[in-house]
């Protein structure tokens, strides 16, 4: 049986799941302030936790690298989601101006598009939530966990 990793090992991996979330609701704060400013925070922190830390710990050397790739994976599929509204938000405009719609027809359409793409938005911070929380739940107990759809950056 193996031994589990000891306390302060297992705070600092918790950590590095933990503080990506964090820096998540930083960015939807800044947002919200008006400063549409999308920096990978959600990357920053675990990276600063997982490069000091990972000498000491090889609990957090695990903990860090899942952490990151799952992380370094969720903004990749975000860049991808913002241009794929892009793309629909932009054609959806072009074809109520090209059919010369009236504008309230444009604003519906647009507002339309604008709500999906909130709620998809939600869904994804949510999903997220819970799974990073699982995450570092998990690495709290010493158990490793490996997260769903992830693209294996660092090994």
């Amino acid at each position: 049986m193996r031994e589990k990793p000891k306390q302060q090992m297992r705070i600092w991996a918790m950590l590095c799941h933990i503080s990506a979330l964090l820096a998540w609701i930083l960015v939807l704060f800044l947002v919200f302030l008006g400063i549409p400013l999308y920096l990978p925070l959600n990357l920053l922190a675990p990276l600063l936790i997982w490069r000091f830390q990972k000498v000491k710990y090889p609990w957090i050397d695990l903990q860090g690298k899942e952490s990151l790739n799952f992380q370094i994976s969720l903004t990749f599929y975000t860049l991808i989601f913002i241009v794929i509204s892009l793309f629909f938000v932009l054609t959806s405009l072009s074809l109520a101006v090209s059919t010369n719609s009236k504008v309230n027809q444009v604003e519906i359409t647009l507002d339309s598009l604008l709500i999906l793409i909130m709620y998809l938005i939600l869904l994804m911070l949510l999903l997220q939530s819970f799974v990073v929380s699982f995450a570092a739940i998990k690495a709290y107990n010493g158990e490793h966990y490996r997260y769903p759809l992830t693209i294996r950056v660092l090994r």
